[in-house]
């Protein structure tokens, strides 16, 4: 079943989150990889794709897990968890619908 991660930052979270970037595009490229990514991205601060020092203000990832406890494990572990960058997460099931 597909699940949204929805993540909220704390405020000022730009560097806590470029400190580990690396490590979080690697576990979804992971999720890619194994063809489970539907989409993932930041909230810009801004209304603009490069927000610059504005930053961001938290972060969508739709996958496909076997069930909402894997998707909570796997968020749980998000690097950007780690680093202190979001002040929290919710996991819920997606139904994909359109396209």
């Amino acid at each position: 079943m597909l699940y949204s991660i929805i993540a909220q930052d704390v405020d000022d979270s730009l560097a806590k989150r470029m400190s580990v970037r690396p490590a979080h595009i690697e576990r979804l490229n992971q999720l890619k990889n194994a063809g489970r990514l539907i989409l993932a991205g930041p909230h810009p601060a801004i209304d603009n794709n490069d927000p610059g020092e504005a930053g961001f203000t938290g972060s969508l990832v739709v996958a496909e897990f076997d069930s909402l406890a894997d998707a909570q494990t796997w968020a749980a572990a998000d690097p950007y968890q780690a680093a202190g960058a979001y002040a929290s997460v919710v996991v819920k099931p997606f139904k994909k619908v359109l396209p």
